[in-house]
Order: structure tokens, then C-alpha cells, then sequence
């Protein structure tokens, strides 16, 4: 019987993307063959991808694609999650994510109808997610997705944290109409999607805000100016500047520019449009970070660690 030794776990972990504990089993059941270990993890992992759904999977990687469409064009951003962020490093994992955001460009940002879509291989998304479950020994999920179709103009995109072109930690989506040129039309959207990912804004413009955020801040900003003692006709005016600064704050087209403080998004369109010579209007945004809004789990390393020596 071969010695399986931490080495030669770790470099069968490296070429699969498998976890640790499975690494090990499967070279104790080929007797160190790592070529034969990587055949067993592939034909033992479909059977066991159901039993890893209950794991926390909010790592992975965002991807995106674009699409031109004549004079139109059409984008879409994909989250697909896995338990660690060794995973998104692998390139399996990195060409599922791409193919799941292509067959996206397809089907629109539903991921029960992306699921179903074929990717350019002929597979089911769903079923490619699956047999990569298997293969690399993590629960993965398809969480969310966005879309955008222009018939005129352009859908412009931009990655933050690329781990490689298209995918990263960050993805946002930026949809622009205009019968400007469509380069020009292009990099307006990625400097606005540039602004996205580092803003994070809550609604394109302010007619587009959850009304009851507004409200919800309207009574916190009540309470505290009835607490200066201040009359109700001045308390009235200290609300409205509050969430006049507010929608400042976190509407898109009323924020600050990022890579130019001193106008707004919105006017910073309306200087393109000037330059352009045509009308320009952005009629949408997508921002999804990675595992945003997933209660993660603190794995113990060191003791996963200390398993491959028993």
C-alpha cells in the first residue's frame, strides 16, 4: 500500500479542485495513482453531489458577457457560488461560470430558464454544474443573474477583482441607449459600471427607490431633528435636506461622479451626450457581489489540516 502523504493530497487537490478529505480517500482507493484517483473522484462525485447541497457555497466568482446586436447590443452578469475561494481559481470552475453567463446572453436573468439553456457545448447549465460538483467535490449553485438587451445603443460591463477576463468578485452591467456611436456609447457604460462597483447605489434614479426605504429613513431623520426641540416648520425643512442628501447619497444619477467629484453621474452624461451630439440615456443597472447577502461559515483549517494525518 502506497503512503499517502500530505504532498500528494495537496497536489491531487490542486489539479482537481476537489477537498481535501475526498483527495485522500480517493488515492487510499487507487492505492496513490493519481491519475486513477482523479477517474474515481469524477465517477463517485455525481453520486455524491446531492449530499454536499446542505454546504454554505457563497464563494465562487461573478462572470459576464457581452453581445453586439447590430446597432444594439445585449450583456448578462451570472453568480455562480462554490464553498471555498481556492475553487474559483480552478479553471473548470472559471469555464462553467463563462459558459452559465453565454447561455445567460440567451435566455434573459431568470435562473430557472439559464438552468435549462445549452451552453455552446450542448449541455444543460444545470447539468454541467452538476457533474462539476462531482468532479471537484464542492455544493455549488447558480444564485442570481441579471440582463440586458439595447436595441440601440450598448450594454457595457466591468469586473472588479478579475480573476481572470470576465469574471472576478464584482460584476455590474450598465445599459445605455443612444444613436451615438456604439464604442463611444460602450465606454461611457464601463466608466458608469466602474462607478456601480465601487458606489454600490440602490436605484438608478429616484423615482426607481423602494418607497419604503425612503420612508424608513424619513423616520429616522424625524426622530432625531424632533429631538433638537426645534418647531415643526423647521423640523419639516431638516427632513427634507436630510433626504435630499440621502437620494445624493444613493440614487446613481445623483451621485458623485468617482473619477470626477466635482459633477454628477447624470451630469457627466449629459456631457457625453453634448460631445456625441445625440441624445444618451442610461436606462438600467446590474451590481452582484460575490456572496452578498449569504450567511457564510467559519471553517476550522487547522483541524481539516490535521485529519489527513489520521
Amino acid at each position: 500500500m502506497a503512503e499517502i502523504t500530505a504532498g500528494l493530497v495537496k497536489e491531487l487537490r490542486e489539479k482537481s479542485g476537489a477537498g481535501m478529505m475526498d483527495c485522500k480517500r480517493a488515492l487510499t482507493e487507487t492505492n496513490g495513482d493519481t491519475e486513477a484517483a482523479m477517474d474515481w473522484l469524477r465517477t463517485k462525485g455525481l453520486s455524491q453531489a446531492a449530499k454536499k447541497a446542505d454546504r454554505v457555497a457563497a464563494e465562487g466568482l461573478v462572470a459576464v458577457a457581452l453581445r453586439k446586436d447590430g446597432k444594439g447590443m445585449t450583456g448578462a452578469v451570472i453568480e455562480l457560488n462554490a464553498e471555498t475561494d481556492f475553487v474559483a481559481r480552478n479553471a473548470l470552475f472559471q469555464a462553467a461560470a463563462l459558459a452559465a453567463a453565454e447561455a445567460a446572453l440567451e435566455t434573459g436573468g431568470e435562473v430557472d430558464a439559464i438552468t435549462v439553456a445549452k451552453t455552446k457545448d450542448g449541455e444543460p447549465v444545470g447539468e454541467m454544474i452538476t457533474s462539476l460538483i462531482g468532479t471537484i467535490g464542492e455544493n455549488m449553485r447558480l444564485r442570481r443573474a441579471g440582463h440586458f438587451n439595447v436595441p440601440v445603443g450598448a450594454v457595457a460591463s466591468y469586473v472588479h477583482n478579475q480573476t481572470a477576463p470576465g469574471l472576478g468578485r464584482i460584476g455590474v452591467l450598465v445599459a445605455v441607449e443612444g444613436e451615438g456611436d456604439q464604442a463611444a456609447l460602450s465606454d461611457l457604460g464601463r466608466r458608469i459600471a466602474m462607478h456601480v462597483a465601487a458606489r454600490a447605489p440602490m436605484s438608478l434614479s429616484a423615482d426607481d427607490l423602494d418607497q419604503a426605504a425612503i420612508e424608513h429613513e424619513k423616520a429616522i431623520f424625524t426622530e432625531q431633528a424632533l429631538e433638537s426641540g426645534k418647531p415643526a416648520n423647521v423640523v419639516e425643512k431638516m427632513v427634507e435636506g436630510r433626504i435630499r442628501k440621502f437620494l445624493e447619497e444613493v440614487v446613481l444619477l445623483k451621485q458623485a461622479f468617482v473619477m470626477n467629484s466635482d459633477q454628477t453621474v447624470e451630469q457627466f452624461i449629459d456631457e457625453t451626450a453634448k460631445t456625441l451630439g445625440s441624445p444618451i440615456k442610461v436606462v438600467g443597472f446590474t451590481r452582484l457581489a460575490l456572496g452578498e447577502g449569504v450567511e457564510k461559515k467559519t471553517d476550522d483549517f487547522a483541524a481539516e489540516v490535521a485529519a489527513l494525518s489520521t
